[in-house]
């Protein structure tokens, strides 16, 4: 049973930092996205973007950090953290939204210039 139980931390614990990571990169694109092209996009504002995904790294963080120490403390033995509870959900929410739907509307807009497929020569 001890295992099993291991086995499911060990998933639980890349699930959370695969969570993270996508939170962090959609965090990361939307800092390097001009504000211009939210409102061009139809989409939330940069700024209320940023709050989302800002509070989504950081549940996520949380979780991820909550089951690497479940995972650490309690190697094999009978217990399942509770890292990815209902904001990891929500943070995971966020991320695909933004990556999903955002992220394509957003793309190439505000870099100003018609520079083509291939850069500005």
């Amino acid at each position: 049973m001890s295992i099993i139980n291991g086995g499911l931390n060990l998933l639980f614990l890349l699930l959370s930092v695969v969570i993270f990571g996508m939170s962090v990169y959609a965090l990361v694109h939307a800092l390097r996205v001009p504000p211009a092209a939210f409102v061009a996009a139809g989409k939330l504002q940069k700024n209320l973007w940023l709050v989302i995904l800002v509070l989504a790294t950081l549940f996520s963080g949380a979780g991820a950090w909550s089951y690497f120490i479940t995972f650490l403390a309690f190697q094999g033995q009978a217990f399942i953290g509770i890292g990815l509870g209902f904001f990891s959900i929500l943070a995971v929410i966020a991320a695909a939204v933004y990556i999903v739907d955002v992220k394509p509307a957003v793309k190439g807009m505000g870099r100003g210039g018609n520079n083509g497929p291939y850069g500005p020569w």
